[in-house]
């Protein structure tokens, strides 16, 4: 098993980080990379490490064209990643949107957000740019995010449940803020923002998302992003769906809003780990970005809520393996000086695999 320390150490002496503490429990984060935070533990420097971390690209001391997959159970970042109003690919991209066009923009991959303030348990960031998208919209605009470490009570009644003293629970909330400071109102026709809440995880041959989710007659699961999902691996019972994710084979599956309960849990039972990401959801709204690569007839038509398994690529090759679990705020069309926030917490519970469903089964019953 790896530890908390171990990844410390790791971390240490190639990234800026800043550590936040609670008790028992541990947060580490990265100033270098957008405040992103890394890993947590529920039970101190020797205690299992969550976060999923790409340990041969930090060695590596090199950045990657495109995109550098750092890791991290929590970044902030921005939509919408393909399509017309498109913030990965410049003017002039092909229409094709095609990989080699493709580029995360540096804001939210290799940059460095400044720290603008610093307790036990609390850390703020910013940082402000310009961002062009593929239709030439530019957005001026200044994000802001703030990590605070939990503590068991908070978590206990955030969730609604009784957490027994025997269960390691650590947890987090990452309030995340996006600026107009332009002189311009965002709008439709020339594209809107979204912040995108992404972290990544450790898969297991015995992990599942598990996602509830409301009853549609018009909307359905997005399984199709990296062909259709197999039938083993993306499993409804009742109203919830399971969705193996093993670091074997690549798929994701998106949730669209009149789909949406603002929560998503994935159970790890080899390793006895309970994760759970709730976050703030505005269900009148109607508008969500669509970040599918490729012109698009519908570019608020998106989705809430998104997992993703890794695996092996046609030539073999693998990213991590990790699994993914990401939550967007609806479209952002900001005027001057206008603000939003998103929230999102995440929160690990390592115990006995049979207290853990109970506490699983518990929380599924307010939403089946």
């Amino acid at each position: 098993m790896k530890t908390y320390q171990d990844d410390k150490i790791f971390l240490s002496t190639r990234v800026q980080l800043v550590e936040l503490s609670q008790d028992n429990k541990r947060l580490l984060l990265a100033p270098t990379f957008q405040g992103r935070v890394f890993t947590s533990s529920a039970s101190g420097d020797s205690g299992y490490s969550f976060g999923w971390i790409n340990y041969k690209l930090l060695e590596s001391g090199k950045l990657l064209p495109h995109c550098n997959n750092f890791g991290g159970e929590d970044r902030y970042w921005l939509g919408p990643e393909g399509g017309q109003y498109a913030i990965f690919f410049k003017p002039g991209s092909k229409p094709t949107f095609d990989f080699e066009d493709w580029q995360a923009p540096s804001l939210i991959d290799t940059d460095a957000w400044a720290i603008t303030e610093q307790h036990k348990s609390s850390v703020s960031f910013t940082k402000s740019t310009i961002l062009t998208n593929y239709s030439n919209t530019k957005f001026n605009c200044k994000l802001d995010r703030r990590v605070s470490i939990l503590s068991t009570k908070q978590i206990a009644d955030s969730l609604g449940v009784d957490i027994n003293p025997t269960v390691e629970v650590v947890g987090f909330t990452s309030e995340n803020k996006l600026t107009n400071i332009g002189k311009n109102t965002w709008n439709k026709k020339d594209g809107g923002l979204s912040i995108w809440i992404l972290g990544q995880f450790i898969p297991s041959d015995q992990n599942h998302v598990i996602i509830p989710f409301r009853e549609s007659k018009v909307d359905k699961i997005n399984d199709i992003y990296f062909g259709k999902i197999d039938a083993d691996r993306l499993e409804k019972r009742n109203n919830v769906y399971y969705f193996k994710c093993d670091g074997y084979k690549r798929g994701k599956i998106g949730i669209p809003p009149q789909m949406t309960y603002p929560i998503v849990f994935s159970l790890d039972e080899e390793n006895n780990v309970l994760t759970i990401v709730k976050f703030s959801f505005d269900s009148e709204a109607k508008d969500y970005i669509n970040s599918l690569w490729a012109y698009q007839e519908h570019p608020y038509q998106g989705d809430v809520i998104n997992s993703y398994n890794d695996g092996p690529l046609e030539d073999g090759s693998i990213m991590g393996p990790f699994y993914e679990i990401e939550n967007s705020s609806k479209a952002l069309f900001l005027k001057p000086d206008e603000s939003y926030t998103h929230v999102s917490n995440t929160i690990h519970l390592r115990a006995d695999l049979d207290d853990l469903k109970k506490i699983m089964d518990a929380l599924l019953q307010q939403f089946i």
